[in-house]
């Protein structure tokens, strides 16, 4: 019995489909392992990226972002005012 050029496509996309529904569900499984791993400039996490939630330096990172904040904010020096002040210059009309 010949196989007809019809079922022939229609075996094609239905293994092509099966293929792709089997890509995407082992995709999402390492994706949220191997996404640490990439480097930026393949486009992976940048180098300053906060630690993921439940891991002890996202704990350790908190800790020191709630110290920081209770921290009184630097005050500007007086060079630095006066160089702002100076900087600014007035409009010409």
């Amino acid at each position: 019995m010949p196989i007809n050029p019809r079922q022939l496509a229609v075996l094609a996309v239905a293994l092509m489909a099966c293929g792709l529904c089997g890509c995407g569900t082992v995709n999402e499984k390492l994706a949220d392992g191997i996404g640490d791993y990439v480097p930026h400039w393949l486009g992976g996490l940048p180098a300053d990226a906060p630690p993921r939630p439940g891991t002890a330096k996202y704990d350790e990172f908190m800790r020191e972002r709630e110290k920081k904040r209770f921290e009184a904010a630097p005050t500007p020096a007086k060079d630095e005012a006066r160089q702002t002040s100076a900087s600014e210059l007035s409009p010409v009309h």
